[in-house]
């Protein structure tokens, strides 16, 4: 399944482009559809970043997925590939393009391929693909708002497992 999404957003490509490059900020415009982040690593920024979250799609016995973001390319592109489905076994990838819009605006085209592993995945898809479809749609109208008017912001993130205080008489304590 391949989607394809525009919207223009009317702030400058680099600003729309730092924005995106932070995977942590993905879960302040995606937290509708997309629930439960948790980041891989501490630097959520450029390549490497990536972060498990947990599906809200119907019929969805196995809900969780994850994205790593493996090509940034300043300040015009970003790719991410990802896994989700039972075992992990479907291929997800998620391009962001970014192009110089009217008005030092920005045209950012979203392209999202799904490779389901087995036919009971790809009955699963057509199923969701609708749901799919507007559920990315939504998510680039959030990041506008969000971009553009700095409302409708989604929580951020944490760290897979959390983060701890330091014991007393640790070293790390600061």
């Amino acid at each position: 399944m391949e989607l394809v999404n525009e919207i223009t957003i009317a702030r400058p490509r680099e600003e729309v482009y730092e924005y995106l490059a932070d995977i942590a900020n993905h879960a302040e415009f995606a937290d509708h559809y997309l629930v439960d982040w948790r980041l891989t690593r501490e630097d959520t920024y450029g390549v490497g970043a990536g972060a498990r979250w947990k599906s809200k799609a119907p019929l969805n016995r196995f809900p969780w997925g994850d994205s790593t973001i493996v090509e940034a390319e300043r300040p015009r592109r970003i790719v991410e590939v990802g896994r989700t489905g039972k075992y992990n076994r479907n291929r997800t990838i998620a391009v962001y393009e970014l192009e110089r819009g009217a008005g030092n605006g920005t045209q950012l085209r979203l392209t999202f391929e799904s490779e389901p592993k087995l036919a009971s995945d790809r009955l699963l898809e057509r199923v969701s693909g609708g749901w799919t479809k507007r559920n990315l749609r939504k998510s680039l109208r959030r990041l506008q708002t969000i971009l553009e008017e700095d409302y409708g912001r989604g929580k951020r993130p944490t760290i897979a497992g959390g983060a701890r205080k330091p014991a007393t008489g640790s070293p790390f304590r600061g």
